[in-house]
C-alpha cells in the first residue's frame, strides 16, 4: 500500500499480514520510510561512515605494506642468511602447526555446533593441560629465553585452571544459552562453504606470515629484527580479527533473522555484504572491540581485587572503571549484530545495543556471559597444541629455534581458531540482542529472564 503525502512518500509494507502481530516496535517503525530530502541529493556522510572508510583504507594499505615487508625480509635473508639457519628445518614445523591448527579449529567448530555441553566442558580442562604441555616443552630447552617464555605459559596455565574452578556455578546457564542460541538461529547449511572460504583466507595469510618470521629469524645482519617481529604480530592480529569479525557479522545477520523469524537473507548475500559494504565497520571494530574488551576486563579485575579499599595505590580504580564503561558504549562486539542485521555503523550499533541491554537490565548478564571465555579457551588450547607439535619437531632438528617456533605456532593456531569459533559466538550474540529487542518473544525461552532474576537476587 502506498500513500502519497505532501512532504514525501510514505511506504507501508503489509505483504505478510499474518505476521503483523509479530513485528516488534523497532521493526514497525522501520517499515515506514519518509523521504524528506530530494532523491538526487545524497545525505552527508556521518562521522561513523568516515571513520569506517578510513579504517578500510588503512587496512588495505597495511596489507600492501606487510606483503612488501615480507617480500623484503625473504629476499634480504636469502642474501644474508645465518650459517646455522636451515630453511628445511625451520619452515616445515611451522607450516605443520598451521595445518594442525586448521584441523583442530574445524573440529572445535563442528563439535560446538553439535555437542555444546561437551565442547564447553572439554575446553575448560583441556586448554590448561595443553598450555602446561607447551610450558614443559620450553623448560626442556633450558636457555634463559626459554625459561622466561615457559614462565608466561605456566602463569597462563594457572590462570586458566583457577578460572575454570571459579566459573563452575555459571556453567549451567552457559550450557543453556549456547544450546538454545545455536538451535534457534537456524543458520543455513550453505553458510559452511563461506566460512570455509574465510578460513582458507586465514590459512593463506598465516602461511605467508610464516615466511616473514622465517626471514627475520634467518637474517644475520638485521638491526631491526625486534621491530619486524612486533609489526608482523600486529599485522597477524588485525588481519585475523578482520576475517573473524567478517564471519561474525555475516553469521550474526543470519542468526538474528532466524531467531526473530524474519525472512532475512541468503548466506551468500550476508557474506557479500559483510566483506563489501560493512568491511569498513568490520575493520574498525576488529581494532576497537578487542581493546575495549581487554580494558574493561582489566578494570573489572582491578575492582574485584581492590574492593572498597581507599588506599592511594588503588585510588585510580574507580576512574579506570568509569573510562572502561564509557568505552564499551562506543565499541563492543554485541554491536556487530546490528552491523549485519540493520546495516548500521559500528559505533552507532554498539551504542544502540548497549542501551537496549541497559533498558532490559541485561548488562550484568552479558558481562558474565561465558561464550567469549569459551572461545578464548578453545583458541588457547588449539594454539598450545600447535605449539607442542611445532616445538617438538624443532627440538628434534634445530633446538636453538624451539622458543621462536613455539611462540609463532601458538599465535597462528590461536587466531585460526578464533575465526572458526566466530560462528557460535555470533549465534549467542544474536540471541541476546534479539531478546533485548523483544523480551516477549516466546521462542526465546525463559533462560535469560530467569538468569536476570538470579543476578538481581545475588549480591
Amino acid at each position: 500500500m502506498r500513500k502519497q503525502g505532501g512532504d514525501g512518500d510514505v511506504h507501508v509494507n503489509i505483504s505478510n499480514p499474518a505476521r503483523m502481530s509479530q513485528i516488534r516496535p523497532s521493526q514497525a517503525s522501520a517499515s515506514f520510510q519518509v523521504d524528506t530530502a530530494s532523491p538526487s541529493v545524497p545525505p552527508p556522510p556521518t562521522t561513523t561512515t568516515v571513520a569506517a572508510t578510513v579504517a578500510k583504507l588503512l587496512f588495505f594499505v597495511h596489507l600492501l605494506a606487510i606483503v612488501t615487508l615480507i617480500t623484503f625480509l625473504a629476499i634480504h635473508s636469502s642474501l644474508h642468511r645465518r650459517p646455522v639457519f636451515r630453511p628445511i628445518h625451520f619452515f616445515p614445523p611451522l607450516l605443520a602447526s598451521v595445518g594442525t591448527s586448521s584441523l583442530l579449529a574445524l573440529l572445535a567448530l563442528v563439535a560446538t555446533l553439535r555437542h555444546q555441553v561437551s565442547s564447553l566442558k572439554t575446553s575448560l580442562w583441556l586448554s590448561p593441560m595443553l598450555s602446561c604441555g607447551a610450558a614443559v616443552l620450553l623448560l626442556a630447552s633450558g636457555t634463559s629465553v626459554d625459561l622466561a617464555v615457559a614462565a608466561v605459559a605456566i602463569v597462563l596455565t594457572v590462570t586458566q585452571s583457577l578460572y575454570a574452578c571459579w566459573v563452575v556455578p555459571r556453567l549451567h546457564h552457559a550450557y543453556d544459552v549456547l544450546y538454545k542460541s545455536i538451535e534457534l538461529s537456524r543458520v543455513p547449511l550453505s553458510t559452511i562453504k563461506y566460512v570455509a572460504v574465510a578460513f582458507l583466507a586465514g590459512i593463506s595469510y598465516a602461511s605467508l606470515w610464516v615466511i616473514g618470521v622465517g626471514g627475520v629469524t634467518a637474517d644475520k645482519s638485521s638491526r631491526f629484527a625486534p621491530l619486524y617481529v612486533v609489526l608482523l604480530l600486529l599485522s597477524l592480529t588485525w588481519t585475523m580479527q578482520v576475517i573473524k569479525y567478517a564471519v561474525h557479522v555475516a553469521v550474526a545477520r543470519l542468526a538474528h533473522a532466524g531467531i526473530t523469524t524474519d525472512d532475512g537473507s541468503s548466506a551468500s548475500e550476508a557474506f557479500w555484504d559483510a566483506t563489501t559494504r560493512a568491511l569498513g565497520d568490520v575493520c574498525m571494530g576488529a581494532a576497537a572491540a578487542p581493546f575495549v574488551t581487554t580494558a574493561r576486563a582489566s578494570a573489572r579485575a582491578m575492582g574485584l581485587l581492590t574492593g572498597d579499599s581507599d588506599e592511594f595505590l588503588f585510588s585510580c580504580t574507580s576512574c579506570c572503571l568509569g573510562m572502561a564503561d564509557s568505552m564499551v558504549t562506543r565499541g563492543n562486539r554485541w554491536g556487530f549484530v546490528h552491523v549485519g542485521a540493520y546495516q548500521k555503523g559500528f559505533g552507532e550499533a554498539s551504542r544502540v545495543v548497549w542501551d537496549l541491554f541497559g533498558k532490559q537490565g541485561m548488562r550484568r548478564l552479558v558481562d558474565l556471559d561465558l561464550t567469549g571465555s569459551f572461545c578464548f579457551l578453545a583458541a588457547t588450547g588449539v594454539g598450545s597444541a600447535a605449539a607442542i607439535v611445532a616445538g617438538s619437531w624443532m627440538m628434534a632438528v634445530e633446538k636453538r629455534y624451539a622458543t621462536a617456533t613455539v611462540v609463532y605456532a601458538f599465535f597462528a593456531g590461536y587466531f585460526l581458531t578464533r575465526i572458526a569459533m566466530a560462528w557460535p559466538q555470533a549465534c549467542v550474540a544474536a540471541y541476546h540482542v534479539a531478546y533485548a529487542e523483544n523480551p516477549q518473544n516466546q521462542e526465546l525461552g525463559s533462560f535469560i529472564p530467569g538468569r536476570i532474576r538470579e543476578l538481581q537476587l545475588s549480591p
